[in-house]
């Protein structure tokens, strides 16, 4: 199994991005997928995730109103939407699936590498 992020990059403030997430060697329809952040010495935060049916959605608070996340399983993708870039935006971003009715804190999980995000001021 591999996820693959990508779409990172430096944006001012304000500013938009697109992440994108990539999965293979995986039956990409029947897991959710989230995506999150961590920044140096902070532990990994949740960001968004969606139902692998696509017809949930979930949002930390932080960034409700500014993240959309969608996915395509016919191309075995995911995307996050980021709008109205804030600083506290800038860090690296992961996406990660994990199979119908598993937790995202336990065993199953499979983690992408992360895309950093720097929002310059």
């Amino acid at each position: 199994v591999q996820l693959q992020a990508s779409g990172g990059g430096t944006v001012q403030v304000g500013g938009s991005l697109r992440l994108s997430c990539s999965a293979s060697g995986l039956t990409f329809s029947t897991y959710a997928v989230g995506w999150f952040r961590q920044t140096p010495g902070n532990e990994r935060e949740f960001v968004a995730a969606i139902t692998s049916r696509g017809d949930g959605t979930l949002y930390a608070d932080s960034v409700k109103g500014r993240f959309t996340i969608s996915r395509d399983d016919a191309k075995n993708t995911a995307d996050l939407r980021i709008d109205s870039l804030k600083p506290e935006d800038t860090a690296v971003y992961f996406c990660a699936a994990v199979p119908d009715g598993k937790s995202w804190s336990g065993l199953g999980v499979y983690w992408g590498q992360g895309t950093l995000v720097t929002v310059s001021s």
